[in-house]
Formats: C-alpha cells, sequence, structure tokens
C-alpha cells in the first residue's frame, strides 16, 4: 500500500474509527450472529446469512483503516509555508471567467470533505494548483472541461 500524508487530527479520527468498530461494532455483529444461530436451521436462515456479511464488510473496513494508519506520514504542519501551494494550505481562488470566487484546503484523500470545503490532494484543482503563488493564473482540466483560477490568497 502506498504511503498516505496526515494531519495528525485525521490520522486521531481514523485511530478513534478503528477503535470503536472494535469495540462496539464487532460486538453487535457478533451478537446477532449468535441469536440468528439460535435460531436453529442454518441453511435457510437469512438473519444468519446477513450477519455473516455484515461481519465480513466489518472485517474488511477495518483492515482497510488499519492498512491506512500503518502506512500514514503525519504532516507537521507548523512546516508548511503559504509562498506556494501545498498540501493543507488554504486556497482562495477564482475562477477568471465567471467571476465566481471560492475556497479549499487542500488535504489527504482520506480526509477529504467537501462540505467542510476540503479537497483531496488527488483532485483536479489541488493538482492544478499545487506549487503556484498568489496572483498566478492557473488553467485546469475538470470534467466540465477546461477552466481558469487565479490564485487570491494562500493560508495555513
Amino acid at each position: 500500500m502506498a504511503i498516505t500524508y496526515m494531519t495528525k487530527d485525521g490520522y486521531d479520527r481514523k485511530m478513534e474509527e478503528i477503535a470503536y468498530l472494535e469495540t462496539v461494532k464487532r460486538p453487535e455483529i457478533s451478537r446477532a450472529i449468535a441469536e440468528a444461530r439460535d435460531k436453529g436451521d442454518l441453511s435457510e436462515n437469512a438473519e444468519y446469512d446477513a450477519a455473516k456479511e455484515a461481519q465480513g464488510m466489518l472485517e474488511m473496513k477495518i483492515a482497510q483503516l488499519k492498512d491506512l494508519v500503518a502506512n500514514a506520514r503525519i504532516i507537521d504542519e507548523t512546516q508548511i509555508g503559504t509562498d506556494e501551494v501545498h498540501m493543507l494550505n488554504r486556497v482562495r481562488i477564482r475562477n477568471v471567467d465567471r467571476g465566481v470566487e471560492a475556497e479549499y484546503t487542500i488535504v489527504a484523500d482520506s480526509e477529504a470533505d467537501m462540505k467542510a470545503k476540503k479537497i483531496a490532494m488527488s483532485t483536479p484543482i489541488a493538482r492544478g494548483l499545487m506549487g503556484h503563488k498568489v496572483g498566478d493564473v492557473v488553467e485546469i482540466t475538470i470534467p466540465a472541461g477546461k477552466v481558469r483560477f487565479e490564485i487570491l490568497e494562500i493560508s495555513i
């Protein structure tokens, strides 16, 4: 698995999720399996099949999260500059053609959250902004076509 860059906060949230899945969800599913098993014939027991499938999905999710944190590298946010766009920068941009402004924080893929205006490093917009400075106009190809953005501000 590839190295994943994360903030300390993002890493801590993933660790909390693992703990929750292992200490709360895993016992719930085990109880559901036991209850379904107590109902008799397992060959025609839909509840048992559903609980076993849920167990498999949960174990897969736990394994994926553990792989993610095992290969995580915590980014020292104090070392992030604002001279050019880097991961963890908050970037205020303006669509040159439409005049619409937006502000995003560029984060690791595992921490992306559009509601919180956090976009993943792997998105076309984030990739297109990386390494550019305030005042630069960057042409980025997005699914809707080419868009020109002016970088108005870079902050932490």
